[in-house]
């Protein structure tokens, strides 16, 4: 009975597999492209995240390689220090996410506020969308996301008067249009992944009519691979470069464990170890880096086609990576054939899902501080950059934690009439978040009336508003008016 039992996961982990090969093909290829290095480097990342991080302890069933919510990042470190350097990046990456694995941060990244995570994500995916717009019509993006957005008007002129624009946005459009529609397909069709589908059509499209629209320009795997020189050490020293690589390691981190996360609840298995699993990342990471191949992620897209195709144990993940790597040395020609726009199509709806548009309705129905919070982290990418932005993100949110917290009452109390003496009663937590509104209603009360200040009902009292309410103790009593202070916070 046992011997059945490992027979049939062996079955349903290798049929898994399969399928995630599938779905990771074209976007290994697409990540590659957006980020602006070859396109063996993309499936380069994803050999590795199946052959070495795939067999690695942490989690079971989360599949890793490179990710669309790097592509942004990736992009701007290979236009600032050179495609040599991006093996020196990624290798720090995978040395820090390692030191913290082994100092057991991993578990810590589950207190990031939801919302900024979510932001984070939105704002990649309308940086990601922004730039691949104008990959659709074989354009060049001008660069950052905010640029990409500025120049969508002059792309959509020039591509009118240019056939070839014109070309390839319809091979771009048309791919679009089969991701978007493939879930209506029927359910034997669907068993092909839509990325694949779509790509496999777009290509045959484009070789039919002979379309004068880009294709992936190949140059084999070994040569394409860019190892770190000695020279690309010393670049170490650069503080730029040190944090693009904190950003790396963070954002990596981020995704690798927030995917895992979601993927747990997708599945009644083993749970996931989030310190083994970030080391496992930093492994992978680190030999990408000496490759001079992409960074990784755990990705939440191959993850769940893994789990959703019936996979039982980290066997599934290892064989992707060794699909991944058959098909790039046996079959390197098939990629010279399949357009750049039909890549660009991918990574627009794959961005396009990022933006989640309806749970941004939903929760400023709900919680409309954590939507200010998403909304001011999507906003501060696409102006900035990611780094910058998640920073912004994360302080946004707590000022709101801050103000949630700062929840102070004043009762005003008047004894004996007009010329009786007032108490004023403060409970709750006095922060200087709330300061000003209390000092509008102590600077409402009259000169010349006895006052008593009772502090002791406060739970916390910081020392901006302590200063404060001394300050107009002080200033009262000067107005010849008797003033009070019961500073028992408790």
């Amino acid at each position: 009975m046992e011997l059945f039992s490992a027979r049939e996961t062996f079955w349903r982990d290798a049929l898994a597999s399969l399928v995630v090969f599938l779905v990771a093909l074209p976007l290994c290829i697409g990540v590659a492209v957006a980020s602006g290095v070859p396109p063996e480097l993309g499936l380069v990342t994803g050999i590795v995240g199946g052959l070495v991080a795939g067999a690695l302890p942490g989690s079971s069933l989360q599949v890793s390689g490179p990710a669309a919510g790097l592509t942004v990042l990736v992009y701007e470190a290979v236009h600032e220090f050179g495609l040599g350097v991006l093996g020196v990046i990624v290798s720090a990456t995978g040395m820090l996410q390692l030191t913290m694995g082994a100092l057991r941060l991993g578990r810590w990244f589950r207190a990031i506020s939801i919302s900024v995570v979510q932001g984070m994500l939105a704002g990649i995916g309308l940086a990601l969308v922004a730039g691949q717009v104008h990959t659709l019509f074989d354009g060049r993006s001008p660069g950052a996301a905010l640029a990409n957005l500025k120049a969508l008007p002059d792309l959509v002129s020039d591509s009118a008067r240019d056939p070839s624009a014109l070309a390839a946005g319809g091979v771009g459009a048309g791919t679009l249009a089969i991701l978007v529609c493939w879930r209506f397909m029927p359910r034997r069709v669907r068993t092909v992944p839509a990325a694949l589908a779509a790509v496999a059509l777009a290509t045959l499209a484009t070789a039919v009519l002979h379309l004068p629209v880009q294709r992936i320009q190949v140059h084999g795997l070994l040569a394409a691979l860019q190892p770190p020189a000695l020279s690309d050490l010393g670049r170490l020293a650069d503080v730029g470069l040190l944090g693009t690589i904190v950003a790396f390691a963070l954002i990596a981190s981020a995704e690798s464990l927030f995917s895992a996360a979601a993927v747990d609840r997708m599945h009644d298995g083993p749970r996931t170890r989030y310190d083994q699993e970030l080391i496992a990342q930093g492994v992978g990471n680190s030999v990408c880096g000496l490759l001079g191949a992409l960074p990784m992620t755990a990705v939440i897209v191959r993850s769940a086609t893994n789990v959703q195709a019936g996979a039982r144990t980290k066997l599934s993940r290892i064989l992707h990576g060794g699909w991944l790597l058959a098909f790039t040395v046996a079959a390197p020609a098939a990629l010279g054939l399949i357009p750049v726009t039909a890549l660009a199509a991918v990574l627009v709806h794959a961005g396009w899902k990022l933006l989640s548009l309806r749970d941004v309705g939903r929760l400023w129905r709900t919680e409309r501080g954590e939507a200010i919070v998403l909304l001011g982290t999507t906003l501060a990418i696409v102006v900035t950059n990611l780094f910058e932005g998640v920073l912004i993100g994360i302080l946004l949110a707590i000022a709101k934690t801050a103000w949630d917290v700062s929840d102070i009452h004043v009762d005003l109390r008047e004894h004996g009439g007009d010329d009786g003496p007032i108490t004023i009663r403060l409970t709750g937590n006095a922060t200087f978040l709330r300061l000003p509104r209390v000092l509008d209603t102590l600077e409402a009360i009259p000169h010349g009336r006895p006052v008593e200040l009772d502090l002791s009902g406060l739970r916390h009292l910081d020392h901006a508003c302590r200063t404060a309410l001394l300050a107009w103790a002080a200033q009262h009593r000067g107005h010849d008016t008797p003033v009070r202070v019961s500073e028992g916070v408790r």
